[in-house]
């Protein structure tokens, strides 16, 4: 039985695709680069923001100019990330129900940390114990640290814990981290991706997980 759950935010949780996609778009425009479609945007998350960046410039930009776009980059989401975010449909009486049932619940993001306790303050602080994203201290998925020190916060055993995200890279750190997978649909890859990786679970909807606690 899943005792503890810890959800990725980007494309599990939240819906953040437009805000990113207008930071990034500010960004290169910024500095006079072509801008990207809300598709690209979606293909390039995952590995974290500066992973993005490096994907959304030009080939052969210079690694001066993309440290620019990154800050622009940075600067403005910080500031602009509550704009258009939200909640996946069925994931706040998902999160409700599974604190009820006395699920310790956590979530760990390649988002830098700033955002992430942005986020988790404005959506997540009645329901989720821990979260964590990329900082000085939790190296970047699918690095397990962020996972490991969730689990170590909570006190969670890794046969009791599942990961639940939405892309190849949340797939990676469940099998870094030692624990089982669940992979949802309604986020930032395609299907036939996703089952490609032949995690232990896939959801099509939120109230899904819910079978496991």
């Amino acid at each position: 039985m899943i005792t503890t759950v810890l959800f990725d935010l980007d494309g599990t949780l939240l819906d953040t695709l437009t805000d990113l996609s207008v930071a990034v778009n500010h960004a290169l425009q910024m500095y006079g680069l072509p801008q990207r479609s809300k598709n690209e945007v979606r293909a390039f998350l995952g590995n974290g923001i500066r992973n993005l960046i490096t994907q959304c410039v030009p080939n052969h930009t210079d690694s001066i100019l993309i440290e620019k776009v990154f800050v622009a980059f940075r600067t403005y989401y910080l500031e602009h990330c509550l704009d258009n975010t939200v909640p996946y449909p069925g994931i706040p009486p998902l999160l409700e129900e599974l604190h009820r049932r006395g699920v310790r619940i956590g979530l760990v993001s390649n988002k830098v940390d700033t955002a992430v306790q942005e986020l988790h303050k404005r959506f997540f602080a009645d329901t989720i114990s821990v979260a964590l994203g990329e900082s000085s201290e939790i190296r970047r998925k699918p690095h397990p640290a962020g996972v490991l020190e969730a689990m170590r916060r909570l006190k969670a055993l890794p046969e009791e814990t599942l990961y639940v995200g939405d892309s190849e890279v949340d797939f990676e750190t469940s099998r870094a981290a030692g624990i089982n997978c669940a992979l949802v649909f309604w986020g930032f890859r395609d299907e036939i991706v996703l089952r490609a990786l032949e995690a232990e679970y896939y959801f099509l909807s939120p109230e899904e997980l819910l079978s496991l606690c």
